[in-house]
């Protein structure tokens, strides 16, 4: 995730960008182009091969959503991250969503293990993956958080920690009890 030093430059030149410095932003994209390449190629590396969408195409929507965020306070590389991790979640689930409506199917729910969280399995299904997340964040939005961080995003607990404003027990707490959470609300969807 990159050396203390590079992170400490991502840090204050997020908050330069988000004071309205532009000239910031231009030095910030090559510094975190690597990074959100890496995150897609997390999600990509869970969908089915020869999926339409490109890891680049995936940073390179997530990276213009980014941008358009005007008001955004960052409030250092670990909340960009985050965000960052939610943006390609939505952009890979916005784009499962199109793709079930064009073949006319509907929608295919798969085990926890299938969807990489606690197996390996390459055919996650964004959209199962999500109509459950979505609901878990109606009971804990901060245990929906920890999995878009830690699993989509690639954030160590300590990242996630710092994001949330809570203690690193606390976030792997929430990391095991989310999975436990989804991998029974797959399990009841698959039957």
């Amino acid at each position: 995730m990159g050396t203390a030093q590079e992170s400490g430059e991502v840090s204050q030149l997020l908050l330069a960008w988000s004071s309205g410095d532009r000239s910031a932003l231009e030095k910030l994209t090559p510094i975190v182009y690597r990074e959100l390449h890496r995150i897609a190629g997390q999600y990509m590396r869970r969908e089915h091969p020869g999926h339409s969408l490109q890891t680049t195409a995936l940073v390179n929507e997530a990276y213009v959503r980014l941008v358009d965020c005007k008001r955004m306070q960052w409030q250092n590389r670990a909340h960009f991250f985050a965000v960052s991790s939610q943006l390609m979640r939505r952009i890979l689930v916005d784009h499962a969503r199109r793709r079930n409506l064009k073949r006319g199917g509907g929608v295919q729910h798969v085990s926890l293990e299938e969807a990489g969280l606690v197996g390996g399995g390459q055919d996650a299904d964004f959209v199962a993956l999500d109509d459950a997340m979505n609901a878990l964040a109606k009971l804990d939005p901060r245990k929906v958080q920890v999995v878009e961080m830690r699993f989509f995003g690639g954030l160590s607990v300590e990242e996630i920690a710092e994001v949330l404003k809570i203690s690193a027990v606390t976030v792997m707490r929430d990391w095991s009890m989310a999975k436990a959470w989804l991998y029974r609300e797959l399990a009841a969807g698959a039957d």
